[in-house]
């Protein structure tokens, strides 16, 4: 019997062939499999946790690193809980994974001071110079390399943008964990010369827990023309269901880091994809379990930024979003 192929038949076996080579060095006969060990600084049932971990593994896997073929990923959830942190470093440098990645400055903070010699591919992590994780940017030196997320011109864009969305803030402030993110006074004491023309006063709240985010917001909010920042750090991140509840009670502008806390209720948030830095990291993992150094892979910068509004919050809090801010959103939420 004879077997016909049409053309569309047939540039479809033609993309199948393409993909074998990637197939074939997925699954090299004698090929030693590979582990490398993600440690995050978010709880594991947080859906931006969920999403990340996703996006590493399908990003290893675009570059022929098969899951359970010839390399075996594995997972660590922190929270941003300082103890439990430590305790997932100890065990990760005990076992010597080939690689390990991770997220948050608690957590490179903790790994840096464990080991000089597994190598580290660090993603979502903030002015890591300034912080000592590498010597610089572009030449990272040691065992630590990766890709950064908020940097200080940051700052000026979230305090524009809850200005263009709430006109009446004449008051901003920083909700930060200095235990988890100790780089933001920094990043404030840079922007302080640049805040006059928003005509806004800026401030910072140290938060360390429930309790102290809870009095923090009831008197910030005690006077009138209030906006808050809620800043992307694994502490805050863990906290930010009872941020976003007070923010509602209080009537407060509330501007956040990632998109995921505006489909749960917050206002707006600005910053970097966070999923797209965390699946641009893979492609250093892949250089180094080829046999490269993190001290030749320079740090890279985010590249794509997204901003999403909540109608929905908007309204409830009596603001009228300007046009112009709504055709700039990544997404829109009513």
């Amino acid at each position: 019997m004879t077997v016909t192929i049409g053309r569309r038949e047939l540039l479809v076996a033609a993309g199948g062939a393409a993909a074998w080579p990637l197939a074939a060095r997925a699954q090299q006969p004698g090929e030693r499999m590979r582990r490398v060990v993600f440690l995050h600084g978010l709880a594991e049932n947080d859906p931006e946790a969920r999403a990340r971990v996703a996006a590493f593994r399908e990003g290893l896997e675009m570059l022929g690193w098969m899951e359970n073929r010839n390399v075996k990923i594995e997972h660590r959830f922190s929270g941003g809980d300082i103890a439990r942190i430590q305790a997932h470093t100890a065990e990760l440098v005990g076992s010597a994974p080939d690689v390990i990645a991770a997220s948050g400055t608690p957590v490179i903070a903790a790994l840096k001071q464990a080991t000089r010699t597994i190598p580290i591919v660090f993603s979502v992590v903030n002015d890591p110079a300034g912080q000592g994780f590498v010597a610089s940017l572009a030449r990272p030196g040691d065992n630590i390399t990766g890709f950064t997320f908020v940097d200080f011109p940051m700052i000026g864009k979230w305090l524009e943008m809850l200005k263009e969305i709430a006109p009446g803030v004449r008051r901003m402030t920083l909700m930060f964990n200095p235990q988890t993110a100790p780089y933001y006074p920094v990043f404030l004491r840079e922007f302080g010369a640049n805040a006059a023309p928003l005509a806004t006063e800026l401030s910072a709240i140290p938060v360390r827990n429930e309790a102290e985010i809870d009095a923090a917001a009831t008197g910030f909010a005690h006077e009138p023309g209030g906006g808050l920042i809620a800043a992307p750090d694994p502490f805050i991140n863990t906290h930010r269901r009872l941020i976003i509840a007070l923010a509602e009670r209080h009537r407060l502008p509330t501007l956040f880091g990632f998109r995921q806390h505006v489909k749960e209720g917050g206002l707006m948030s600005y910053g970097p994809d966070a999923v797209d830095i965390v699946r641009r990291s893979t492609s250093y993992v892949d250089r180094i379990l080829k046999g490269e150094k993190p001290a030749d892979l320079p740090v890279q910068a985010p590249v794509k930024y997204e901003l999403a509004i909540n109608l929905k919050t908007a309204k409830a809090l009596g603001l009228a979003v300007p046009p112009t801010l709504l055709a700039r959103a990544d997404e829109v939420i009513e």
